[in-house]
């Protein structure tokens, strides 16, 4: 087949997957601008906090749930990116409470968990694991004084989590013109968000206060899971992702 042609092909379905994926999107963004808008206290912790919470994530369940009936079938890589999400919504309404944290971070470790099977493991991609696995073992020492009781096991058992997702999200990414694929930028974009909202999560609740940071943690956070979500969207066909063998 001429390039030209396939070029052509890829253009013309990337678009009408943009042009799809846009109304679908439209209750996570009415329920983050809900979410924002009224900006709940933490001090307040009820159950109508946390359905608000966790309001865009179920949006973004919604959003899988309908992309793949439009599609046809769930296939093996939305089921594992929907019980991500559907993790994600428990440890959202966790966190509400200071006492179910652990719990929290459970539900978020296995939401990761889901997330790195359904992104795999080829290509390994050596030098990204080394690059995270450098972050995630400085930024564990560097937060370890300040941790004690189990908190001292389990963020260092969630920095390996996250770090492994992040690789397997990051391992696929490849920008030279013949391999490029949204989807994988795309959810190697939103492990990165991930990384930094759980970040400045852990600085600002085991550190010291950071300004501003419900903020950055939300921001980032719906932005890594709306960006990961998306990447379900070209599961399928990878979007006639062309590549040189």
């Amino acid at each position: 087949m001429d390039i030209l042609e396939t070029d052509s092909r890829y253009k013309k379905t990337s678009l009408a997957t943009v042009r799809s994926i846009i109304p679908k999107l439209l209750p996570f963004l009415a329920t983050c601008s809900i979410y924002f808008g009224l900006w709940l206290p933490l001090s307040e912790p009820s159950w109508y906090s946390a359905f608000i919470k966790s309001l865009p994530i179920l949006s973004l369940v919604f959003f899988v749930v309908i992309h793949s009936a439009g599609q046809g079938r769930l296939n093996s890589y939305r089921k594992k990116i929907l019980l991500g999400l559907i993790f994600s919504a428990a440890g959202d309404i966790s966190l509400i409470w200071e006492d179910s944290f652990l719990l929290g971070m459970i539900m978020f470790g296995l939401a990761h968990l889901m997330y790195t099977i359904a992104f795999g493991l080829r290509p390994l991609n050596i030098r990204v694991f080394i690059v995270l696995a450098l972050f995630c073992a400085t930024f564990y020492t560097v937060t370890l004084p300040y941790l004690n009781g189990p908190f001292v096991y389990m963020v260092g058992g969630y920095s390996a989590l996250i770090g492994i997702m992040a690789w397997r999200a990051l391992a696929r990414v490849r920008m030279t013109h013949y391999v490029f694929s949204w989807a994988y930028f795309s959810a190697g974009l939103g492990s990165i968000f991930f990384m930094v909202s759980d970040c400045v999560l852990a600085v600002d609740k085991f550190c010291f206060p950071i300004t501003n940071s419900r903020a950055i943690i939300m921001g980032t956070y719906y932005g890594a899971q709306m960006l990961i979500t998306l990447s379900v969207a070209g599961s399928s066909e990878d979007e006639f992702r062309w590549k040189m063998q």
